[in-house]
């Protein structure tokens, strides 16, 4: 039986597993201390998991069967043993979820002595600020569902895909690839070229789309190359590229659309910072104790998030340590994150962490009320799900707004790093709202009610979902590019 959900949070099975042994208790008349005499454990073990926060071992689970005289199949059932256990389960999960969390408000523990209506009332609250939750959301609701899923598989998989690994292994190498430095601008055109397909720079290509790819003529389009020795359009080639070495079709749905966009940035990354000789790097480093994001960015000549991010694919699988990935905007914003450390990630009714808030006391915000931010800051941040340690640079969008790009790990995993002797460290309790969303009290005594500011409109919050195979594109433009650009025996047909 499942015991952790996609998210790491405690499974509702278990809930459900401890109120069927509860009633089998109660209904044979048993206390916890007879059923602990019974089955020789401590009923303060035996509460534990009728509250479903423990999960018993098999054994213990056959003797508390034996002990209550029911099936160990009819304790694992799925189904809520009565009315009220059904409404005990819809309490519990409620107040353990990350919309109740954020209220800040003291748990009603769901006990016999709780009266029906009160709980049938609870539980009805619960639901009601549920579905208006879900409601205010509901525009972007599709891409934001897609989008957690993929997160939530990934953390499965230790954001790790083999096949793709393999593939990028396998045409880099073919290309000319060294084994050794970046990955050169000649061999991202040889690749392409191994596949019947010719790299071009073009300076009027469709503003809605990245990079162009004619399939009939076996062109790839992409913008001019205007930084020397720049990350970004070996990237862009690559991921074009992709779509042809992993046999994708047009997109069916803006969830096959979106997997599509993990699966290309994937194999690019796979092909600039390629396995085996990455891997190599990490462990060396790791044996030196001296693992540091900006010495992998610069030995293959990324920029520091693609490092980052490269990180996450590699360093629970062939390093043994868990770790979590956030870029967070200058006001807070979490853009994108990933862990499977056991970080507490915030995260909406529905389970998306784009747009959320991180605490103001975490490394990732942190970094920007320091001076020096031409290198990592580090930091050890003690939250409730334990004590983590961070590494951060900053850096300035295409859009003149900062960001922060954070790799961490859990305290155990620190030893590895560079910048684990800092002596920075902050406390959180988030999602406790006294951590940092409410001002202090001083502040809020003084200017509560007579502060009006006039607040940034965020014009995506109310934007429709893109619509067309590849949402956002304007094929007019598409096709009339291609018309432009095509061959001139082509071009007349």
């Amino acid at each position: 039986m499942a015991v952790k959900d996609a998210a790491g949070a405690e499974s509702p099975d278990l809930i459900t597993l401890g109120r069927r042994i509860r009633h089998a208790r109660t209904t044979r008349g048993l206390t916890l201390e007879a059923l602990g005499e019974r089955v020789g454990s401590a009923p303060s073990l035996l509460s534990l998991i009728e509250n479903g926060r423990r999960e018993p071992r098999l054994s213990l689970l056959r003797s508390i069967a034996d002990a209550v005289g029911v099936a160990v199949p009819d304790l694992l059932a799925d189904e809520p043993p009565s009315r009220r256990a059904e409404l005990e389960i819809a309490l519990e999960r409620a107040q353990r979820g990350p919309l109740f969390g954020a209220l800040g408000l003291p748990s009603v523990k769901p006990s016999q002595k709780l009266p029906m209506p009160v709980l049938e009332q609870l539980v009805g609250l619960h639901t009601e600020l549920s579905r208006r939750e879900e409601e205010a959301i509901a525009t972007p609701e599709e891409a934001r569902r897609a989008n957690t899923e993929l997160r939530q598989e990934r953390q499965e998989r230790d954001n790790y895909f083999p096949q793709i690994e393999a593939l990028g292994e396998e045409l880099t190498h073919r290309a000319g690839y060294a084994g050794a430095g970046a990955l050169t601008h000649r061999t991202v055109a040889r690749m392409a070229e191994q596949l019947g397909l010719t790299i071009l720079h073009v300076d009027d290509l469709p503003r809605s789309a990245r990079s162009v790819t004619d399939l009939k003529n076996g062109r790839i389009y992409l913008p001019p190359a205007s930084i020397p020795g720049g990350h970004g359009l070996r990237s862009l080639a690559l991921q074009a590229i992709a779509h042809r070495v992993l046999d994708h079709e047009r997109p069916r749905s803006y969830a096959e659309f979106l997997r599509q966009r993990v699966e290309i940035t994937y194999f690019a990354a796979s092909c600039l910072i390629p396995q085996s000789v990455a891997v190599e790097f990490l462990q060396r480093r790791k044996r030196e104790k001296d693992l540091a994001v900006e010495d992998f960015r610069d030995a293959f000549g990324v920029t520091h998030e693609a490092a980052a991010m490269r990180l996450t694919n590699l360093a629970t699988v062939h390093l043994g340590i868990p770790l979590h990935f956030l870029r967070v905007g200058d006001d807070g914003a979490l853009f994108r994150g990933y862990a499977n450390d056991g970080l507490p990630l915030p995260q909406d009714v529905t389970g998306a962490i784009e747009g959320q808030l991180v605490c103001r006391w975490w490394a990732g915000r942190e970094a920007f009320t320091r001076r020096d931010r031409a290198t990592e800051s580090y930091q050890y941040t003690d939250t409730p799900a334990g004590t983590f340690w961070d590494s951060v640079q900053t850096g300035t969008g295409a859009d003149g707004r900062q960001f922060s790009i954070t790799v961490g790990v859990p305290y155990a995993h620190a030893k590895w790093f560079r910048g684990r002797d800092t002596q920075v460290r902050h406390a959180s309790t988030c999602p406790d709202p006294a951590c940092c969303q409410r001002p202090p009290a001083d502040l809020a005594e003084r200017w509560d009610g007579v502060a009006w500011p006039s607040a940034r409109m965020h014009q995506q919050v109310l934007a429709a979902l893109p619509r067309g195979a590849f949402p956002g594109v304007d094929d007019t433009d598409v096709f009339a590019f291609l018309q432009r650009h095509a061959p001139a025996g082509e071009a007349a047909h």
